[in-house]
C-alpha cells in the first residue's frame, strides 16, 4: 500500500473550508463505519481512502486505500480522536428542481438551518424515510461540512441534495403539483396529525432560533404544528432535527411514493 502524496495531503487540509470544497467538488468522510457505509451505498464516488499506518481495515476498503501518518491524520481530521480512516469523495452532481416535477413523495427543505448536527440528523432521517430530495435553503449550513457528514453516519449522498432560494424552488415545484407544508407552531397552524398530505409534499423546517422566515410564513401556504402533551408548558419548542423526524414519521405512510 502506497503512502499518501503531498498533493493529496494538501487537498485534505483545504477541504476543511467550504470554498475549497466547492472549488474542488470534493468532501471528506471520517470514521471507519461511516466510510464503509458510503462504500456500501455506492451512491457517492469514493476516490481515495486514507488509513493510519498499521490499522487493520476491512477488505472492501483496501482497494481504495493509501497510508497516512499519524501526525498528518490528526492535522487533517475534524475530530479530536480520529478513528484512523478518512475517505476523499466526489460530490454528487446537484439536481435541478424541474427534475423532480414528475416525481411524487416527500421533499424536505431547510430554511436557514445552521447547526451541523441538526442538518446531519435531517439528512439521515430524510434518507431513512425515503425522501426524494433535500433542499438546503439560503443560510443553511453546507451539507458537506465535516460535522454534517459525520452526523449523517454514512448517509451522505443517499438522497439528492440541492441548494437554492426557497421561494423560487417552491414556485417551480408547485407548478407540477407539489404542496408545501410549513412546520410552525403559530395559532393559525393546523395539527400535523390531522393533515392528509398531497402525493407530492414538501416539508419545511425553519432556523433553530427564528423559525421559518416571515416571507414564507406570510406566503399563504399551509402551516402545520406538532402538538405537545396536554398541559406541557416547560419546553418552548422541539429541536429542528427532531421536528423533521416526527413530521416524516407522521406523513410518510400517508404519501404515495
Amino acid at each position: 500500500m502506497r503512502k499518501a502524496s503531498n498533493n493529496e495531503i494538501k487537498l485534505l487540509r483545504k477541504l476543511g473550508r467550504k470554498k475549497y470544497r466547492e472549488k474542488e467538488q470534493r468532501f471528506v468522510v471520517e470514521g471507519e463505519r461511516a466510510v464503509e457505509q458510503v462504500v456500501e451505498n455506492g451512491l457517492v464516488e469514493v476516490e481515495t481512502i486514507f488509513v493510519l499506518d498499521g490499522k487493520a481495515i476491512s477488505d472492501q476498503l483496501t482497494a481504495f486505500s493509501v497510508l497516512i501518518e499519524e501526525d498528518v491524520l490528526f492535522e487533517v481530521a475534524d475530530t479530536e480522536s480520529p478513528q484512523g480512516v478518512l475517505a476523499l469523495c466526489k460530490m454528487p452532481e446537484e439536481i435541478q428542481p424541474e427534475k423532480l416535477a414528475g416525481d411524487s413523495g416527500i421533499i424536505v427543505a431547510t430554511d436557514a438551518i445552521q447547526d451541523p448536527g441538526n442538518m446531519g440528523t435531517i439528512l439521515r432521517t430524510a434518507a431513512w424515510f425515503g425522501a426524494k430530495a433535500l433542499v438546503a435553503g439560503k443560510g443553511s449550513v453546507d451539507v458537506y461540512h465535516p460535522k454534517v457528514v459525520r452526523s449523517t453516519a454514512g448517509a451522505t449522498g443517499s438522497i439528492p441534495v440541492f441548494s437554492g432560494e426557497l421561494e423560487g424552488v417552491f414556485g417551480e415545484l408547485e407548478k407540477s403539483g407539489w404542496e408545501v407544508l410549513l412546520l410552525d407552531g403559530g395559532a393559525d397552524s393546523v395539527k400535523l396529525g390531522s393533515v392528509q398530505p398531497a402525493e407530492k409534499t414538501i416539508i419545511v423546517v425553519g432556523n433553530e432560533g427564528n423559525g421559518i422566515s416571515p416571507n414564507l410564513l406570510n406566503s399563504g401556504r399551509k402551516k402545520v404544528r406538532i402538538e405537545s402533551a396536554p398541559g406541557q408548558d416547560k419546553v418552548e419548542s422541539l429541536n429542528a432535527g427532531v421536528a423533521v423526524s416526527i413530521a416524516l414519521w407522521c406523513l410518510s405512510d400517508k404519501v404515495i411514493r
